[in-house]
C-alpha cells in the first residue's frame, strides 16, 4: 500500500473538503468533509451504503480527490473498515456539530471509506499532492 507523505498529509488537515470521483471520472464529483487518523484519509456518506457516491466507490474501487488546485489518483477502501472511536472524534474536532450526521447514526459509521493514494506507475516515490 502507497502512504501519503507527510506534505499531503498537512494539506488534507488543513483542507475543510475534498471533491471525490469514484471510477473514471465520466460522473461528476461530490464535495465532502474528510479527516487524517493516524496517517490515513478517511470519508463518510453520511447517507450510508445506500448513498450513489459511496455505491459507486465500493463498486470501482479507485478514483480521484481534488484537494483545492491539486488533483490526485487514489485507491477507495470501503470492506471491512472498523468504525474507530479515533475516527469519530476528528469529524467532531474538524466540523464540530455538524459531524453528528457522519458520527452518530449507524448508517454513516457503516459507510466509511478509507483512500489510500495510488500508487504511481515506475516511480520508487510518492509524490506530495
Amino acid at each position: 500500500m502507497t502512504t501519503w507523505t507527510s506534505e499531503d498529509l498537512a494539506l488534507l488537515s488543513e483542507t475543510y473538503s475534498l471533491v471525490l470521483t469514484a471510477g473514471d471520472g465520466s460522473h461528476p464529483g461530490v464535495e465532502i468533509g474528510m479527516v487524517v487518523v493516524d496517517g490515513e484519509l478517511y470519508v463518510r456518506a453520511y447517507r450510508g451504503v445506500r448513498s450513489r457516491w459511496y455505491r459507486a466507490a465500493q463498486e470501482h474501487g479507485h478514483g480521484r480527490i481534488q484537494a483545492g488546485a491539486v488533483t490526485r489518483d487514489v485507491l477507495l477502501e470501503t470492506g471491512d473498515l472498523e468504525p474507530s472511536a479515533e475516527i469519530e472524534a476528528a469529524f467532531r474536532g474538524k466540523y464540530g456539530r455538524p459531524a453528528d450526521a457522519l458520527v452518530a447514526s449507524a448508517e454513516a459509521r457503516a459507510a466509511t471509506i478509507r483512500i489510500d493514494p495510488a500508487p504511481t506507475p515506475g516511480a520508487d516515490a510518492t509524490p506530495p499532492l
